[in-house]
């Protein structure tokens, strides 16, 4: 069964360009190891709730925006093995990371319903 992962992530607004190569060089990673779809997203129509929001779940502050991306991985079997084989890989300390990890939020997900138009 597919499984997937899903991040929130606040990123200085000025780093959008160096997010979105940051992402080009994790994602084909996570590609090569396996994941079959990989989407990043920023963020443009990101409100403020009154209870919760995605904004007060990352902590953003002024002159940051939050990403929204996911992973599709054809099974949480392959997934783990792919993340295990990221950790270790030198590639990843060669992309600097432009934005705070220790504010990113992050799970996997088993799909319950996926709907196709």
């Amino acid at each position: 069964m597919a499984y997937i992962d899903g991040f929130v992530i606040p990123v200085p607004t000025a780093n959008r360009e160096a997010f979105i190569h940051h992402a080009r060089v994790v994602d084909a990673m996570f590609l090569e190891f396996g994941a079959t779809r990989i989407v990043e997203g920023w963020g443009n129509d990101v409100p403020v709730g009154k209870v919760t929001d995605f904004p007060r779940a990352v902590s953003l502050a002024q002159g940051e925006t939050v990403a929204f991306s996911w992973i599709e991985w054809p099974d949480k079997a392959t997934r783990d093995a792919a993340m295990e084989r990221m950790r270790a890989d030198p590639r990843m300390m060669e992309t600097p990371v432009p934005f705070d990890g220790k504010r990113m939020i992050f799970g996997g997900f088993e799909p319950v319903i996926d709907m196709k138009g």
